[in-house]
């Protein structure tokens, strides 16, 4: 891949592909290739066989897909699965017709076993049952790792699959209703705040609403108020998170770097796992990700644990051996990275 190679970042609006696309442009990639949703419909199969045909790109980083934290991945099944399963078909059997030197396919680490043993390897993929919130989501992340890898095996493609942690950063999710637990935590407790010192303009302001009296029965009904933030589940569950501009510098290391025949052992029987995780090894409870952001963002208030709703897998750590003997190591730890995205979101 040399600095001129026409690389089209699929998804470069959301906080996978916006961190790549910022990436490759700091490292001097410039002939990037890009279309918002409006502009070209990923499940939309005749969409996205015009577009290859009249942009014919030599790679492709497929970071597009629909995602969602537990209430959204167990509310709108159907949709997870549909959506996402379309948006792969279309761009990996689009980037083999079209001759595409090498397709970075990003999945989730959602992929593995609810019950996993820690940290997750690689080969445990397959290996027992999913969680049951994300199933739709993570069955189609999955499909697309077997995709990738039976296009290798069948047409001699170079499609490479990454399955990043939680990822965190600029661009994120902060939907009080949708968004994963860290950006949703920075704002639920950021209003809390807001409230507790009276400054009702700025709360009417980050929720775009023109009454108090109405913005905080809405912020009650999510468990927000001026003196608690109520957080799902227990709190004693651990997960692993990664700033997003460091999972973007895992990618472009990968497309730099690493080749489909490189990700799995010369004298292996069967190619399979061929994925690579991307993560930084630690993991913090929930209840310690609370309390780090509410340091952070100074709430003098309480974090209130609601155990009547789901924690999801009480476990999940990466393991990120396979990785860092390729040559790549995170940066940015938990507490800067926290810091950093709550100045990159009030700032927005």
């Amino acid at each position: 891949m040399n600095k001129t190679s026409k690389i089209y970042v699929a998804g470069h609006k959301g906080l996978v592909g916006s961190a790549i696309l910022k990436t490759l442009k700091q490292k001097g990639y410039s002939n990037i290739v890009t279309r918002t949703h409006n502009e070209l419909d990923l499940t939309n199969q005749v969409e996205v066989s015009q577009f290859f045909d009249l942009e014919n790109p030599e790679y492709v980083v497929l970071a597009a897909a629909k995602v969602g934290g537990i209430l959204a991945n167990n509310t709108y099944r159907a949709n997870f699965i549909y959506e996402n399963l379309m948006i792969q078909n279309n761009v990996i059997h689009h980037s083999y017709l079209n001759q595409v030197k090498k397709l970075l396919f990003l999945g989730s680490t959602c992929i593995y076993p609810k019950n996993a043993p820690q940290p997750i390897k690689e080969e445990y993929l397959l290996t027992d049952s999913l969680e049951y919130t994300n199933e739709p989501y993570a069955l189609a992340k999955i499909a697309g790792i077997k995709m990738c890898e039976s296009y290798n095996i069948q047409y001699n493609t170079n499609f490479i699959s990454v399955m990043p942690t939680n990822l965190y950063g600029p661009n994120d999710n902060f939907d009080l209703e949708k968004s994963h637990v860290l950006p949703a935590l920075i704002r639920k407790i950021h209003l809390a705040k807001l409230l507790s010192e009276n400054k009702y303009v700025e709360v009417l302001a980050d929720l775009n609403l023109n009454k108090i009296d109405k913005a905080k029965q809405y912020l009650s009904q999510i468990g927000v108020t001026a003196s608690s933030v109520e957080i799902w589940g227990t709190g004693t569950p651990r997960r692993e998170f990664l700033w997003s501009e460091d999972m973007a510098e895992a990618c472009v290391f990968i497309l730099e770097n690493i080749d489909f025949k490189d990700t799995y052992p010369i004298d292996q029987k069967e190619i399979k796992n061929t994925h690579i995780n991307i993560g930084s090894g630690k993991d913090i409870s929930i209840k310690e990700l609370g309390e780090a952001i509410k340091t952070i963002i100074g709430f003098e208030g309480d974090l209130v644990y609601n155990s009547d709703m789901p924690d999801g897998t009480q476990r999940k750590l990466t393991n990120v051996s396979k990785i860092n003997s390729k040559g790549w190591q995170h940066k940015i730890e938990i507490e800067e990275g926290i810091e950093k995205l709550y100045d990159w979101y009030r700032s927005k």
